[in-house]
């Protein structure tokens, strides 16, 4: 493996309420964009996609049961996908895995004008942006 370039992500660790309803959302979807099972454990598991890898845990420590995305911290994780109709797709399949469509009165150009890109919340309140390289041109 070819080292990573400095300064690129090394990981991302999400702490989640309840691990079993975490890997039915984002587990789904890190598998579908590509993400392999890296790493197993108890409590919780990780994902890679070349140099970075994504964590979830059900940690102990945990001080709230639910993600606030408004608050100080992690407000979302946006993710490239391949075209306007990936986006289409997996926003159609997000309902099944416990995702909701977010600002579906500005969707898919909630971001603007150029910006093709679904915004998907689970149920633990966790977001994520699912972009496109290139807004395909309007009607």
């Amino acid at each position: 493996m070819r080292r990573p370039t400095h300064g690129t992500l090394h990981h991302v660790e999400l702490w989640v309420p309840d691990l079993d309803r975490a890997l039915a959302s984002l587990g789904w979807l890190l598998e579908t964009l590509g993400y392999a099972l890296f790493q197993s454990w108890e409590s919780g598991r990780s994902w890679r996609l070349g140099p970075t890898y994504l964590v979830i845990e059900q940690s102990m420590a945990l001080t709230a049961d639910q993600h606030d995305r408004c608050r100080p911290g992690l407000n979302h994780l946006a993710f490239h996908v391949e075209d306007a109709a990936t986006v289409d797709e997996l926003t159609s399949d997000a309902t099944r895995h416990g995702w909701d469509l977010l600002f579906p009165e500005c969707h898919p150009y909630a971001g603007g004008r150029q910006h093709y890109a679904a915004y998907l919340e689970n149920d633990d309140g966790f977001e994520v942006e699912l972009v496109a390289i290139e807004a395909p041109e309007r009607n």
